[in-house]
């Protein structure tokens, strides 16, 4: 029987590895210490699902004056830092990735080196063969244009309607959506808030799920009339 996708993209952070809660943490911190006070739910609530390209004219704005110089070379350190020992995937997410015999890639606003970095933690670099799209070197515009879901398919060689996107924001919704895809709203991870469901489905998820197994049902069940 014919798979119901062809390709499923999935986001890193959030998706692949639980580590929204990580980046938000160490980014309100060093927001605070540039004189920025920032709480966790602040920079979940603003930047969660935004390359730093698109973070900076938000934090200039609350700032109300240039960011930092130093700001991303020390996020991306103190991330790092942490994550050596810290760092885990989201539950569920090996035993999906084990199941499926679907194409597979990663779209996703963080740095190639994030990525390949939580894969090999994670024991799973393999499993995705290189297929890393990052909309901090890929495309000009990030989420929640399609441009990067737009860019990996054509990459990957699938039509947008046959790609299944699973996000965990509702940047990231919207941006998978707008590039005519079928978009999963997964949340899974620690980061995951009262009314998180609720933002996705507003955002246009088609499917919003609390785990991976529910992903796996969706996908044998095949598409719904």
């Amino acid at each position: 029987m014919k798979p119901a996708y062809d390709l499923i993209i999935f986001d890193y952070d959030g998706v692949v590895a639980d580590s929204e809660l990580l980046n938000n943490q160490v980014l309100s911190e060093l927001l605070t210490e540039c004189g920025l006070p920032t709480s966790l739910d602040d920079a979940l609530s603003i930047y969660m699902g935004r390359r730093w390209l698109d973070c900076v004219p938000l934090i200039e704005e609350r700032l109300g004056g240039p960011c930092p110089d130093h700001t991303h070379g020390e996020w991306t350190r103190r991330c790092h830092e942490r994550a050596a020992s810290e760092l885990q995937p989201v539950a569920g997410f090996l035993d999906f990735l084990a199941g499926r015999g679907e194409g597979r890639c990663i779209a996703s606003s963080s740095p190639v080196s994030w990525i390949e970095m939580g894969l090999e933690r994670f024991g799973a670099a393999a499993s995705f063969g290189g297929s890393i799209f990052s909309a901090a070197v890929h495309v000009t515009r990030g989420k929640p244009h399609p441009d990067l879901f737009l860019h990996a398919a054509a990459k990957m060689g699938v039509d947008p309607s046959r790609a299944l996107v699973i996000e965990d924001t509702p940047t990231g919704v919207r941006a998978g959506v707008a590039a005519g895809m079928t978009v999963v709203g997964l949340c899974a991870g620690g980061h995951i808030r009262e009314g998180h469901a609720q933002r996705l489905q507003q955002a246009g998820a088609h499917h919003v799920v609390g785990d991976y197994r529910m992903i796996g049902r969706l996908l044998d069940e095949g598409p719904q009339p």
